[in-house]
């Protein structure tokens, strides 16, 4: 089957990433439908946009406090097994807000509570999904892995907006959260159903370090290896103690591997500069400098999903480059570069092109990048890790977007973009001048490792190699 299919699609072949995309796919075109219907409903219901305010607040805060725990969790129990529980914690969730909804105006002590659920399960559902790719793929089949899932996800959102204002405008906004609640209980099926792929991963560490394979077992469970004979069951204080070993592991590996600072600094700077682009100062740029209204805001705006889906496809269809990360920068310069420029461009049409060039660049990048990051953290440590990383994105949006508010009411809407630019080319910079940025990602066995990078772990992380 692989030789049939394009080399972006062969990773179809794994029953377990069919359903993942499957699921996520719907959720994802659920949660663009429940983006559209609340704002909708909390307006249109005399709620007002301080309640609106209130609830968004109440969904965000609980995310991003919850990010940390949700990689910690996944890496405890599994990615599976988060996305499951907490997709089935938010399809409760909006299946009670469709009830709500359906039954009157828009109530503060009704949409609160739930919107601290499903910010809460976002939190811990975001490093799950982002860390469990590497359990149903292996090998060269990875780049193209999540080349398949972020593509899933971007169709969702460009074509889910469509879908939530269709049910809304003919409906009513509770079928639309109803919608939601489904599509949860769709990706929860999927989850169910989806088995991790047999990882041949710690062969090469085997054989490096052949002192580890003699006693597996111990080095899986090192508080039994604490344990006197004859004493008692490990107990919740062995497990408390084990999960503060695993974290020192973790804290150890990240400040050994300085290549994971440098990633983290980048995802900070791209993100300072970003989310406040996106949030504000280009909806600035087209309302007043451009003129562009409403129609030509939205054709920005899809013309920077486009390119992105588009660059997603083309990092999963394309062979690993020998510089993975070498090669995602330079493409996010190119973007720092369109991001300079795209105040100055003067045209609806011209924006929306710069935009297509930044998602495809950085859509491509995204994917190399991640790759690279998924083979170089040890399994027992992937979730923490994604979580540190999608805590530089979400952490940083508050800043941002306050920001570039400041920016674009004293120095005008150009200003933000070129602090953004600015910010984004000088974390590309140091990342060049350092030699472990440059061979992030660099393949090297020849047998076809699916993590060559893990033989540069640290001593201190070889338990969490046998989870």
């Amino acid at each position: 089957m692989k030789a049939l299919l394009p080399r972006a699609l062969s990773p179809l072949r794994h029953r377990s990433l069919r359903l993942l995309l499957a699921g996520q796919v719907t959720s994802n075109v659920g949660d663009a439908c429940y983006a559209v219907a609340l704002p909708w409903y909390v307006l249109a219901a005399h709620g007002g946009t301080a309640l609106l305010g209130a609830v968004l607040v109440a969904y965000g805060v609980p995310r991003t406090c919850l990010i940390a725990i949700g990689g910690w969790a996944s890496d405890r129990w599994g990615s599976r097994t988060v996305m499951l529980a907490t997709d089935g914690a938010r399809c409760l969730a909006v299946a009670a807000l469709a009830a709500v909804t359906a039954l009157g105006p828009a109530q503060a002590a009704c949409l609160i509570p739930i919107a601290v659920v499903l910010g809460a399960g976002e939190g811990l559902f975001l490093p799950a999904s982002l860390s469990i790719v590497p359990s149903l793929v292996m090998g060269d089949d990875l780049e193209a892995a999540n080349a398949l899932t972020t593509s899933g996800a971007q169709l969702a959102i460009l074509a889910g907006p469509a879908v939530g204002g269709a049910l809304v405008a003919l409906a009513s906004p509770a079928l639309a959260f109803a919608l939601d609640a489904a599509s949860f209980a769709v990706s929860a099926v999927t989850l169910a159903r989806i088995r991790a792929a047999p990882q041949p991963v710690a062969q090469p560490q085997q054989v490096a370090q052949p002192q580890q394979v003699a006693q597996p077992q111990q080095v899986a469970q090192p508080q039994q290896v604490a344990q006197p004979a004859g004493g008692p069951a490990a107990g919740p204080d062995d497990a408390t103690r084990a999960a503060g070993a695993t974290m020192s592991m973790f804290v150890k590996f990240f400040r050994a591997e300085r290549v994971l600072q440098v990633q983290f600094l980048l995802v900070i700077a791209a993100n300072l500069g970003t989310n406040g682009v996106d949030n504000v100062s280009l909806p600035a740029l087209a309302h007043g400098p451009l003129h562009s209204g409403a129609g030509g805001y939205g054709l920005i705006l899809a013309a920077g999903g486009a390119g992105a889906l588009l660059g997603s496809l083309l990092a999963g269809q394309v062979r690993r480059p020998r510089r993975p990360a070498v090669t995602a920068i330079l493409g996010f310069q190119v973007a720092a570069v369109a991001i300079v420029v795209t105040p100055f461009l003067g045209h609806t049409l011209a924006v929306a092109g710069s935009l297509a060039v930044q998602g495809l660049t950085v859509g491509f990048g995204n994917v190399l990048l991640y790759a690279a990051f998924q083979r170089l953290v040890p399994p027992g440590l992937l979730g923490r890790a994604t979580a540190v990383l999608t805590l530089g994105m979400f952490g940083t949006a508050p800043v941002s977007v306050a920001l570039a508010a400041i920016f674009t009411r004293d120095l005008g809407s150009a200003s933000f973009f070129l602090f953004a630019g600015i910010t984004l080319t000088a974390a590309i910079i140091l990342g060049l001048t350092l030699k472990s940025w440059r061979e992030f990602g660099v393949a090297r066995t020849a047998a076809g490792d699916a993590r060559p990078e893990a033989e540069e772990i640290p001593d201190c992380t070889i338990v969490a190699l046998c989870p």
